[in-house]
């Protein structure tokens, strides 16, 4: 696990691409914000959390399995995850952000992704 990167990742880059391509500016990663949002857009207010579906427990999505070993050690690390986001969100909400969360399953197409983030996020048609 140790292997595993936290930022930087590949949905994480696309997404920025694609928002940057959009003509949007953000900061990255802030750590004076409740869980270290992906993407922060202090002019629009919101921020962009980039999750994998492994780790952050996508609903009904293949790549959210559980694995065969230690199964009781990843039940747990996953609660705990789904709980720490849980209460960031919440957090958030109450500063008056506006949270968007993109999983890593969603990435796989661009079209649909850029559409969702354009209205969602940016409240804008196109």
């Amino acid at each position: 696990m140790s292997r595993i990167r936290g930022r930087d990742t590949r949905p994480e880059l696309t997404v920025r691409s694609l928002i940057h391509r959009l003509g949007f500016r953000f900061r990255l990663h802030r750590s004076d914000l409740p869980g270290k949002p992906d993407i922060v857009l202090p002019r629009h207010r919101a921020v962009v959390f980039v999750h994998g579906c492994f780790w952050h427990r996508h609903g009904r999505c293949r790549l959210a399995y559980t694995p065969k070993s230690n199964i009781r050690f990843w039940l747990g690390k996953f609660r705990s995850n789904i709980a720490r986001d849980a209460r960031n969100r919440r957090k958030l909400k109450n500063l008056g952000w506006r949270v968007f969360v993109i999983w890593e399953c969603e990435i796989a197409n661009v079209e649909v992704l850029t559409s969702r983030l354009q209205i969602e996020v940016f409240g804008r048609t196109q």
